[in-house]
């Protein structure tokens, strides 16, 4: 009897093509095991929408969408070529483009369930960043120069949002705005993100002066003011023309407070709506301020925000995620060599491309620490990543070896940048995901 085919995907992206030699096996299925990084943020079980593909060529090659997945695509308007990576099966040779790529694109996502033509009102948190003194700076460069500073800004600063679950909202000059809670979200959440972006970027302008404008003899100060309330949010504008929008007070005095911070001295203002979203004694306060801002009859109190109290491990994380993967196939190379030493047999289960597998794990770390600000799907990837593991042959003894040589290598990779406080923040995350996920080391 002649053997059939396996069928061909090809991954346009990369123009790499794989066999589908698993017919059980679903299209994300088909990445993992050909090392190719896929985003799949839920673990592969349809609550979240990061491994969508659009089908190129071949959509007569796969399965019909499901009744979640039918949902789905009718709740974002999807036209047929879009599909859910983990719910459909391929029959035939087909071509793909994966349409999330990394983490800082899965904000975008929020925006498809907002309401075109009409306005929702939701209850989000909005952080208002600006550049101190930008007509100095314009000045004294060369406008390529000053396109660079400013690029870089809009990059460093734009980074701690998109970690923290919130969506850049505009670009206004030397302004970055950010929204926290678009597709909904408690008040503690949504204040609890933005928080912890303001503080990102305060660490991220830091950092950015000391190693990449000092050579431009400039040294970049912002302010930053953070409300929270109830807007109305949509996709407004000529019907021929619809954009993401934001009405409505609550964005107004974002900016006020923001602006605030020049006559108080202050970097970092946030409103008595911000802080009753934090239990008590959770921030490090400053100075506390009565004004009444422009438009408002009443009186609106406002602090200085030092920091947290204790120490926030997914602050510390973000804060040296981007330096830690500067370079990703070092770091994975020093990682690997690390375990083959310290468990030689190791090396039997790595049998594909290391180069290959070491993108994965980058992949996989930068998006557990960016999954971090959405715990809903967390948990869901660790048991998805728990079980891929035991399917590649990983035993629960296998995690001490993998703990103890990541935690070296980040030391390693970080140099200077590396404290006390970096380390015990990466060890009790890497504790938690691998505790998590040994619970399916003996899941076939």
């Amino acid at each position: 009897m002649p053997q059939v085919k396996a069928p061909i995907v090809t991954y346009s992206g990369i123009n790499q093509k794989v066999e589908f030699k698993d017919p059980d096996a679903t299209l994300l299925d088909c990445s993992i095991i050909n090392q190719i990084p896929h985003m799949h943020e839920c673990g592969g079980s349809g609550q979240c929408t990061t491994c969508r593909v659009r089908i190129l060529e071949g959509l007569q090659n796969i399965t019909p969408r499901t009744r979640m997945e039918k949902e789905t695509a009718q709740l974002r308007k999807w036209d047929p070529s879009i599909r859910l990576a983990c719910q459909c099966y391929v029959k035939d040779d087909i071509t793909i483009q994966r349409l999330v790529w990394n983490s800082t694109e899965i904000n975008k996502l929020q925006l498809e369930t907002l309401p075109e033509g009409t306005a929702e009102e939701r209850a989000i948190a909005i952080l208002f960043c600006d550049i101190r003194g930008f007509t100095k700076i314009a000045s004294e460069n060369k406008t390529f120069d000053t396109a660079y500073i400013l690029n870089r800004f809009y990059t460093v600063l734009g980074d701690p949002i998109l970690i923290n679950n919130g969506v850049i909202y505009q670009y206004v000059g030397d302004e970055i705005i950010g929204l926290f809670g678009v597709s909904g979200g408690m008040q503690n959440k949504n204040c609890k993100d933005a928080v912890r972006a303001a503080l990102g970027m305060q660490y991220a302008i830091e950092r950015l002066n000391r190693l990449e404008l000092i050579d431009f003899d400039t040294e970049i100060k912002m302010g930053i003011g953070i409300n929270f309330g109830r807007a109305f949010v949509g996709h407004l504008g000529h019907p021929k023309h619809k954009q993401f929008a934001v009405v409505g007070d609550p964005i107004n005095t974002a900016s006020r407070i923001q602006g605030f911070n020049k006559e108080a001295g202050t970097n970092l203002l946030i409103s008595e709506s911000v802080h009753k979203g934090f239990p008590k004694n959770t921030l490090n306060l400053g100075k506390k301020y009565s004004n009444q801002m422009e438009g408002h009859e009443h009186e609106t109190i406002l602090y200085e925000l030092i920091g947290f109290k204790e120490m926030d491990i997914q602050l510390e994380l973000q804060n040296s995620l981007d330096y830690l993967l500067r370079n990703e196939d070092e770091f994975a190379e020093k990682f690997y060599n690390k375990v083959f030493t310290k468990s030689p047999q190791t090396r039997e289960l790595f049998k594909n491309n290391m180069q290959s597998q070491g993108r994965l794990l980058t992949h996989m770390l930068g998006g557990i620490v960016y999954s971090m600000s959405r715990p809903e799907f967390l948990e869901l990837g660790l048991k998805s990543l728990g079980k891929s593991h035991a399917r590649y042959g990983v035993m629960e003894e296998h995690y001490p070896v993998v703990l103890e040589s990541l935690k070296e290598t980040i030391k390693e990779e970080l140099g200077e940048l590396f404290t006390e406080r970096i380390g015990k923040a990466w060890e009790q995350a890497l504790i938690d995901v691998t505790t998590e996920m040994k619970k399916y080391a003996s899941i076939k």
